[in-house]
């Protein structure tokens, strides 16, 4: 059978008002990356974003908040967001990404027509301390547990290349693996020089390697390379799918440029593969 690539795009609808020091992330306020900052995006070129995501034939759409988690104002407004998407795509795959949540929170974004929920544990336990200090690993994976008890389907994954050891990718990808999501994102770590994080970058084989052990330790999920694939991967990028990602994604990041959706049509297309028309069914 022909492989089938998901593909999906990310809105930062809510940019650079976090008050965690995640050692990894320009949304911080604590590093003063250079980046753009606004509370919150207008609905309308939320709907615009999405509409185009859609004709560069992406499935997923995610709305994702920076900040530690949902208060009431900011739960309302992604309810209002997704609404307003739903309307606009019905058949979209609504996926939101709003830190730290609760069971009533997350209910409340499935009635407002989200689908799926995206919380990674980034890394091992054993070794989250060294890249945050202002909350725990804990609470992530709990956050993850709701999300299950919610109904919701799970998205949670993390980012390689933030100087962990072997023994901690292990370790990460067997608590994935216990959460059972339905789709497991793969970042891989994206420096900046405001990061406080400073690791050595990993090689595209290295990088292909570990994409290859979490396929055979979660062969049911769909593999999703997202954040720093361009620059890890550079002239490889063809060769995710055949070490085991069958989901990407295109445009760009939360921080950061991705490459223009065309190309990753025209690589895919090369490959024989096609796009994907369904997810979770």
């Amino acid at each position: 059978m022909k492989k089938k690539i998901f593909l999906c795009s990310i809105c930062n609808i809510s940019s650079g008002s976090c008050l965690e020091d995640c050692g990894f992330c320009t949304q911080s306020a604590k590093h003063h990356a250079k980046i753009d900052r606004y509370k919150y995006k207008a609905i309308e070129q939320i709907v615009f974003e999405a509409k185009n995501a859609t004709q560069n034939g992406a499935l997923g759409f995610c709305l994702v908040t920076s900040g530690l988690g949902l208060d009431e104002k900011k739960l309302a407004f992604v309810c209002e967001a997704a609404r307003a998407v739903r309307v606009a795509l019905p058949h979209i795959h609504l996926i939101a990404c709003n830190g730290l949540a609760t069971t009533e929170q997350l209910l409340a974004l499935k009635d407002a027509g989200v689908n799926s929920y995206n919380h990674n544990l980034e890394c091992s336990k054993a070794y989250y301390s060294k890249i945050c200090t202002t909350h725990s690993w804990d609470e992530r994976y709990q956050t993850c547990l709701n999300v299950k008890e919610a109904g919701l389907h799970l998205c949670s994954g993390g980012i390689f290349g933030l100087g962990e050891s072997e023994e901690d990718r292990i370790s990460f990808i067997q608590s994935v693996k216990e959460l059972s999501p339905a789709t497991m994102p793969l970042n891989f770590y994206h420096p900046n020089p405001a990061l406080p994080l400073v690791a050595k970058p990993l090689s595209e084989d290295e990088a292909l390697a570990i994409i290859q052990m979490v396929r055979e330790n979660l062969p049911e999920t769909m593999l999703m390379v997202a954040g720093g694939r361009e620059i890890t991967f550079k002239s490889k990028q063809k060769d995710i799918f055949a070490a085991g990602a069958d989901a990407i994604v295109i445009g760009d990041y939360l921080t950061t440029k991705g490459q223009l959706p065309q190309h990753d049509l025209e690589m895919i297309q090369s490959l024989g593969y096609s796009l994907a028309t369904q997810c979770h069914t």
